[in-house]
This record gives C-alpha cells, structure tokens and sequence, in this order.
C-alpha cells in the first residue's frame, strides 16, 4: 500500500517546483515569475498549478515537463502539473527578487500597473512606456522594436550609455 505524502513532503514539493528556471529567463525561478499558484497533494499525487504569461506562451510544454521531471527525481511517483488561467497573469506577479534579479542582469523589469477597475485605454501609436536604462539608470531611452528574442518583451536603448537593452513588458 503507497501512503499518502504530508505535510513535510508538501513544503519539499512546494520548495522543488518553485525553484524551477524560467527557460526564456533563466535568471528567474517560476516562484519569482509568479506563475507557480499552487502545490497540492491528493492522496500519493502532487498536484502544481502553473499559470501561462501569456496565453499560447511556447514555454508552458517545457516549464511544465520541467516540473514533473524535477519533482520525480526528488522522489515524487505521481505529479500532475496543470495549467490555470483564471485569474490571469500579470506582470504585477513578478517578486520584488525576480525584478531586482531582472535589472542585475539588464533586463529593464516592467513597472507596476495601476490597479483599474474600468477599460483598459487604447493607444494607437506604440511608443512603449517610459523605462529607465537598467546599466545607468537614465529616463533617456528610445524603444527600438516592439519585440525581443520573446514576444514579452521589447528592445530599448539608452541614449545616455548607448547600451541596448531589453525590457520585460507591462501586462
């Protein structure tokens, strides 16, 4: 007979799926991406619920493979890892640690959103936000396309250090 896992087996699961790397910022654990929502143990299985950064992201097979992979080798039999879109997320859920993380490698974080009840205003002209040069620091930037190596994030450079830089977007 397989017994149930308890408490302590839970907190090693928990500790486990959350230090998994984001492949497209391997800089950043899932816990500081703030798409780990959930570990939870049924019974023998370890049940993780991720939430995707964008719907269709190409990252979820892998983060998802990941986890179990990380999770059997730490002596977990059953792992289901499932995909939660509600709520969705949103730039807000990086940690403090994963933005400090981000600037320290020189990707600009996104900034915070105001938190807005009403619609969401359409801007025809893409300009992209203020962000501040993640080398030195200066307002003077110019985005330079709306995407990057990932569709979340877009380039910058800073016309004070001319250094190209990218900028993980507001969502």
């Amino acid at each position: 007979m397989v017994k149930t896992l308890d408490k302590a087996m839970l907190v090693r699961a928990r500790q486990v799926a959350q230090s998994v790397p984001d492949p497209e910022l391997p800089m950043l654990t899932l816990a500081d991406l703030g798409i780990l929502r959930d570990v939870a143990v049924t019974g023998t299985r370890v049940v993780v619920s991720l939430t995707p950064t964008y719907s269709g992201c190409p990252a979820m097979a892998e983060i998802r493979a990941e986890v179990a992979s990380r999770l059997g080798a730490a002596g977990f039999a059953e792992v289901e890892v499932r995909t939660v879109l509600s709520p969705p997320w949103t730039s807000d859920f990086i940690s403090p640690e994963g933005r400090r993380k981000l600037a320290e490698t020189g990707i600009a974080p996104p900034r915070s959103r105001p938190i807005t009840n009403g619609p969401v205003p359409l801007t025809l002209f893409a300009r992209g936000p203020r962000v501040d040069c993640p080398v030195c620091g200066s307002a003077d930037t110019v985005r330079t396309a709306a995407f990057s190596g990932t569709a979340c994030k877009d380039l910058y450079r800073c016309r004070a250090c001319a250094e190209p830089f990218e900028h993980v977007k507001e969502v």
